[in-house]
């Protein structure tokens, strides 16, 4: 057998039981990589949805490769929002004119970056729906795969090993 030959058989070898290793991980990045597409794992500001905590316990092992949510301190503009109302009436109502004081909403003031800017807002409708493509052409590619190296593999009981040591071995880690 040739260099080439003996090279070439290795390469395969180890793509191969790599492969199917990195199945389950593959296919987990992929699922919730493209639920996170549509923010189906947070809470947004103005919204009723809440995600269910399977779903945000998800998210926060794919970006941050934990289980324990942060504890997330409070925003400024939030607890100093009631002071600095009461302090900006009282000198809009010390510096109005003709004795009635201006009017201002409250809660926070909006900065130069929340402000329209006249640009137009950009549709991420189609770059989101082709990300979701993406995850499901990669779940459908490594399952795929996963299906070659059964049906042409001559060890199908090392390639179910392998493949179980790739479900075990990261839920080992997450628990230490």
């Amino acid at each position: 057998m040739s260099t080439n030959h003996r090279f070439l058989k290795l390469s395969r070898t180890v793509h191969l039981y790599l492969g199917v290793f990195m199945v389950p991980a593959l296919l987990f990045f992929a699922i919730t990589g493209g639920l996170q597409t549509f923010s189906l794992h947070e809470t947004t500001r103005g919204s009723s949805y809440t995600p269910p905590a399977w779903l945000a316990t998800l998210a926060l092992l794919h970006k941050k490769q934990t289980t324990v949510a942060p504890v997330r301190k409070p925003r400024p503009q939030e607890t100093a929002a009631p002071a600095a109302a009461s302090a900006v009436a009282a000198s809009s109502a010390a510096s109005s004119t003709n004795g009635v004081p201006e009017t201002r909403p409250a809660g926070p003031s909006v900065g130069p970056s929340d402000r329209d800017s006249g640009r137009p807002k950009k549709n991420l409708l189609p770059m989101k729906l082709f990300f979701a493509l993406v995850a499901v052409s990669l779940c459908l590619s490594t399952l795929t795969g996963l299906y070659m190296a059964y049906r042409y593999s001559r060890k199908p009981v090392l390639v179910t090993g392998i493949l179980v040591a790739g479900i075990v071995v990261p839920l080992l880690l997450l628990l230490f």
